[in-house]
Parts: C-alpha cells; structure tokens; sequence
C-alpha cells in the first residue's frame, strides 16, 4: 500500500492510501459501502446476501485469500498478549507479535 498514495487536491497533508480491492463477507454487502467503494475506485470483492434482488459476480480466488488472512489473525490472537494488546508502545506490540509469528512458523 505504500505505493500507492494519492495525492490530496485541495488540502495539505499526507497522501492518501487507498487499497486496490476490498474482501469482505456478506455482512458488509450494502449499497452505500458498493456506491464508496465505486467513487474512490476501490474493487469490492463482496458476496451478496440472498435476499438481496440483484446478486453480483465476485472474484472467489480474490475472496478465498480472505480466509487465510483470517485464519491467520485467529492464530495469532491465541496468544494472550498479542489478542488483549497489554502493550502500550507500538513497537513493543509488534515485537510481540514477530515473536507469536515466530512461534508458529516453529
């Protein structure tokens, strides 16, 4: 996502950084998260719910990456102090996390 800043047109300030797509299930399938997504240019890899009237293609490859993302996260917060965060520093609380990473990846 470094790469990919946008610069601001009329305010100073940092640039803006947007993903290129967004994965989310079918709890976050509503128009108005669709119509944000289309104004600023983001790809919604979004299932749509059954009760919706119009049901939209996804790319299910792009989704399926979202579950081992969130697979990952579980694993990691079984460990106590990552998932409550007892750090206070950032610096600390990514320490704690390589350290969890390392952990698994033993």
């Amino acid at each position: 996502m470094a790469g990919g800043s946008v610069p601001r047109a009329h305010s100073p300030g940092a640039p803006r950084r947007l993903p290129d797509a967004l994965a989310a299930d079918k709890g976050y399938s509503y128009p108005s998260l669709r119509a944000w997504c289309r104004e600023h240019g983001v790809h919604a890899i979004i299932p749509t719910r059954s009760n919706q009237p119009r049901q939209r293609a996804f790319r299910r490859a792009a989704y399926r990456k979202r579950c081992r993302v969130e697979c990952l996260f579980n694993r990691l917060k079984q460990n106590r102090r990552v998932a409550t965060r007892y750090e206070k520093r950032a610096a600390n609380y990514l320490a704690m996390v390589l350290i969890a990473s390392i952990r698994l990846w033993l």
